[in-house]
């Protein structure tokens, strides 16, 4: 017998390269980390880890361990779900976290819904970077994500995720008030040319988005301005230094000096959004509730979202 949540924490060795790495994304301290690879070693008669240098390596037989780690952590959670089945579901702790605009627009919703449909099921509701909801996934510290693909993200074959998707959610133009494109009903991207661009500062989702979107409309985007928060892009925006693109569902400043125009076209860019559990979770009832309060806001969400034409 092993507990599966050590090898988890081998999983984490394995995929960060090192203790404090792991450590790092599973919110331990290494030698915790260290403590936890060890005794699954001695639950297994086997040795783990080698010295290396200053560092440590894996050895062939964590390798052969990893490669049924998917299937064992499907398989213990199907069982956890086949547990949890026995009930109603009706009780019990239900954690769901996203990036910011999913939060605002979908959880909060949701949760809201559920907690009023069943007041026994406690709901935990949190905000996080794109680029840790699913180390909260593993770590089991998050029972459901709402996601949108990122650079570096898993794969949609990923054996360790089920991502449900929930609806399309449209791109928009974001130019400032008084610019010759801002009293459009829609635009073609192409129309955004020749104008000054504003992406994050670094490989994440927007800047993905932006270079994607307007390489598909026939053009790089010059680029001069760059910001990592919402806040300081709608402030060069609405300064007259620039434009870029947002979704849907972010909510502009209320002075009016930034203005929202849909895109239309064939390459009016668009962005997944999902609902992502570890894989063989979502049959559990209290994750089954929360992805079907998901899905019923999402409808709700994707029916507003009227496509330009």
């Amino acid at each position: 017998m092993i507990d599966i949540r050590r090898l988890q924490v081998l999983r984490a060795v394995d995929r960060h390269g090192t203790v404090t790495a792991a450590a790092r994304a599973l919110h331990l301290t290494p030698s915790a980390v260290s403590q936890q690879v060890r005794l699954l070693a001695r639950e297994l008669d086997t040795e783990l880890l080698h010295p290396e240098g200053r560092g440590i390596r894996l050895t062939s037989e964590a390798h052969v361990l990893l490669r049924h780690a998917d299937e064992l952590s499907a398989g213990w959670e199907r069982a956890l779900a086949d547990l949890a089945a026995h009930g109603r579901g009706e009780t019990g702790r239900l954690t769901m976290i996203g990036y910011p605009t999913a939060v605002a627009t979908l959880i909060v919703p949701a949760a809201a819904r559920l907690r009023a449909e069943r007041p026994g099921l406690e709901l935990v509701v949190g905000q996080y970077d794109d680029a840790a909801v699913h180390e909260e996934l593993l770590g089991g510290r998050a029972d459901i994500a709402v996601t949108v693909p990122v650079p570096g993200g898993p794969a949609a074959d990923d054996p360790r995720f089920e991502q449900l998707p929930l609806f399309q959610e449209p791109q928009d133009l974001f130019v400032p008030a008084g610019h010759p494109l801002a009293g459009r009903a829609a635009v073609e991207l192409s129309e955004a040319a020749r104008e000054t661009w504003i992406e994050s500062t670094d490989e994440c989702h927007h800047r993905q988005v932006v270079q994607t979107a307007c390489s598909a409309a026939g053009f790089t985007p010059r680029t001069e301005h760059r910001a990592s928060e919402w806040i300081a892009v709608f402030a060069l925006v609405a300064h007259g230094m620039g434009v870029t693109l947002g979704p849907r569902l972010l909510q502009l400043p209320g002075d009016g000096r930034v203005v929202r125009v849909p895109l239309k076209g064939e390459v009016a860019p668009v962005r997944s959004v999902f609902a992502t559990v570890r894989r063989g979770s979502g049959h559990r009832p209290a994750v089954a509730h929360g992805l079907d309060g998901l899905r019923r806001v999402a409808a709700e969400v994707s029916a507003s979202l009227e496509p330009a034409v």
